[in-house]
């Protein structure tokens, strides 16, 4: 079954942030950043892996609202549909 969007923008923070698996397995799509421990330089490193895994272009206006992961689910869908 192919992974969801937010299984897959948990797996690109997990790899991002080097999580252990305990520490992934933790992360939900509600899970903030500030529950994570990710700060504004994480922030931007994880931007730029999303940006690849999902081959899209987050404005930066967007990255600097993102607050979690639902924000980013949201995001990144709707920059999908957008796409086509």
């Amino acid at each position: 079954m192919p992974e969801t969007t937010a299984e897959r923008v948990i797996r690109v923070i997990a790899a991002t942030q080097h999580y252990g698996a305990e520490k992934a397995a933790s992360m939900t799509p509600t899970s903030t950043f500030e529950e994570l421990g990710i700060d504004s330089l994480d922030g931007i490193q994880i931007v730029f892996a999303l940006e690849n895994e999902f081959d899209v272009s987050i404005p930066d206006d967007a990255a600097k609202s993102i607050r979690g992961i639902a924000d980013i689910v949201e995001g990144i869908e709707k920059l999908l549909a957008e796409k086509g």
